[in-house]
């Protein structure tokens, strides 16, 4: 048995912003990918993925009958294939910011929920809501919290443009260029960050009002512009943006940017050759860069593995 392919994800715009209501831009990333499966002999990867979806399933049936109104999943169908050895075959690395249990989450529901909302059908604001609330419950188990908006990216395969909690939809994103200077890639830290530490540390930070202060006049206006810049194409009033975001996250978001990675943060505003973002909640994992000329970037970062995302 294998299932469909379920894609990573990556937030371009609105980490942490989208908490505090802010805009936020999400997209497919195809480069990474997870389908269900069951082999005859799974090896000891695919077994620690089984044993997770066993509690999982269990997880799944307090959700049915906490909130019966909500979703309802053929738990006989899923708890059979569990004990047969499905595993959620997954080349997206976990904690590096681009969504593996949101790929997964998304393969469960479209495999096992009954009356599903499908990707087929007019998707309206009040169902993308509903896929939305559906899927921050089923996540909620891997998180603690979760938006949902991860899982709602993989299942849908569709770039997301989010206004506000209570509003997103689906949205058209310019073409990439393949010959052009202009890139967003990713930097691998090397390290693997955890969510829950990271968004514990926002919430503790929003108790602070010049903080508030911060994410509502500054944050937010730069985020909600670098989404409007992006899907219109205009990219050079976007680095522009992108920079105060840069900066605005090395003042205000040092405890999750990884240590070894303060001075190159820095070295990419002062000589405006890139511009880093956080990637998710940070931490470690992945680190968003947006650069003018990639192959000045890349000469310049030369010493991280650098992955090419989109070009323009």
């Amino acid at each position: 048995m294998k299932g469909p392919l379920f894609y990573s994800k990556i937030l371009l715009f609105g980490e942490y912003g989208i908490i505090k209501d802010s805009k936020g831009l999400a997209i497919p990333y195809n480069f990474y990918n997870g389908a269900l499966k069951i082999d005859e002999n799974p090896n000891e990867i695919a077994q620690k993925s089984n044993k997770s979806l066993k509690t999982f399933a269990t997880y799944l049936n307090e959700l049915m009958l906490n909130e019966p109104d909500l979703v309802q999943f053929d738990l006989n169908a899923l708890n059979k294939d569990v004990d047969a050895g499905m595993y959620f075959d997954s080349s997206i690395p976990q904690g590096y910011g681009v969504g593996s249990s949101g790929a997964l989450v998304a393969a469960i529901y479209d495999k096992y929920a009954t009356n599903k909302i499908t990707v087929l059908e007019n998707l309206n604001r009040e169902k993308l809501l509903i896929l939305k609330k559906i899927f921050g419950r089923m996540e909620s188990f891997f998180h603690g919290t979760s938006s949902g908006l991860d899982p709602l990216n993989s299942y849908l395969s569709l770039p997301i443009l989010i206004n506000s909690k209570d509003h997103i939809e689906p949205t058209g994103i310019p073409l990439q260029k393949e010959a052009g200077k202009g890139a967003v890639f990713l930097i691998d830290s090397e390290m693997v960050g955890e969510t829950a530490p990271m968004v514990n540390i926002f919430m503790d930070n929003l108790k602070n009002e010049g903080f508030r202060n911060m994410m509502k006049l500054q944050f937010t206006k730069y985020t909600n512009l670098c989404v409007e810049n992006f899907l219109k194409g205009d990219f050079k009033t976007l680095y522009q943006n992108t920079k105060e975001i840069s900066k605005i996250a090395l003042n205000h978001f040092k405890p999750m940017i990884p240590e070894k990675f303060h001075n190159v943060w820095q070295q990419g505003i002062d000589s405006n050759d890139y511009y880093l973002k956080l990637c998710g909640s940070g931490g470690g994992g992945y680190i968003l860069g947006f650069a003018p000329d990639f192959e000045k970037a890349k000469n310049a970062l030369k010493d991280y593995k650098l992955e090419l995302v989109y070009r323009f």
